[in-house]
């Protein structure tokens, strides 16, 4: 039987490497995105996983997109929550609207996402659920305090939710990736760039298709004893106990 995976922010970067990694393991995937259209039209040419374009923050778009994902497609067994944005600044000179356009993409699309898709898997007792947090959100970062904190609460989250639906069959998991060689990090100005490869003890950049692979596991039969874990894959810059 063909499962159906939804992988949000799953056009570009480490998203699109999600959504590859699943279709190329034999699930119906598709994969959602906000605004940069003729990316969404050339990863779906180039792959042939479907594109959907909503705001991910919004529970009423959400919730229509899944219903639309699932008619389509059939119901979701595996849901990655990957889309995540930065409006960096130092805190005392941050607006509230980079605080909460960070906020509500990147932890209320955990909410937005999620409650379409889970009384489905409880009913059918079976689920997957990947939320992508990051290395920041382990260790706190400068600059990044809006980031920070919802990636922090997206570790929350995966916790509780795992507590809440283990015995349905349901897994929920969290992956911290550290600096991986996306267009987002590539934007990065080059000295600040060597300063992070510098502090990474493996020397380099991680690759979007090392967090997919990842994510492909836990997506999986076997990963069935694997709930409410939190995976960091930063290249050992920094080491936590979940």
């Amino acid at each position: 039987m063909t499962r159906t995976a939804i992988v949000t922010g799953g056009t570009r970067g480490i998203g699109a490497a999600i959504a590859s990694g699943l279709k190329q393991a034999g699930y119906e995937v598709a994969a959602t995105y906000r605004g940069n259209d003729a990316a969404a039209q050339a990863f779906n040419e180039e792959t042939g996983v479907a594109v959907y374009k909503w705001d991910v923050a919004d529970p009423g778009e959400s919730a229509a997109g899944v219903e639309k994902i699932e008619a389509d497609l059939g119901p979701v067994d595996v849901l990655v929550n990957n889309a995540g944005i930065t409006r960096d600044g130092m805190f005392h000179k941050m607006t509230f609207d980079q605080w909460k356009a960070v906020i509500d993409t990147n932890l209320g699309s955990m909410f937005a996402m999620t409650r379409p898709v889970i009384e489905g898997m409880r009913t059918r007792g079976h689920g997957r659920i990947i939320n992508i947090s990051s290395v920041n959100g382990q260790k706190g970062q400068m600059g990044q305090a809006n980031y920070s904190a919802a990636k922090a609460g997206v570790i929350g989250f995966t916790k509780a939710l795992a507590q809440e639906n283990a015995r349905k069959g349901i897994t929920v998991n969290c992956v911290c990736p550290g600096y991986i060689d996306t267009d987002m990090v590539s934007g990065v100005p080059e000295k600040v760039l060597e300063s992070i490869v510098g502090q990474i003890p493996v020397g380099r950049l991680g690759r979007a298709q090392e967090i997919a692979s990842l994510v492909v596991y836990l997506a999986s039969d076997d990963a069935a004893f694997v709930t409410g874990s939190v995976l960091s894959a930063n290249g050992g810059q920094y080491m936590a106990n979940g």
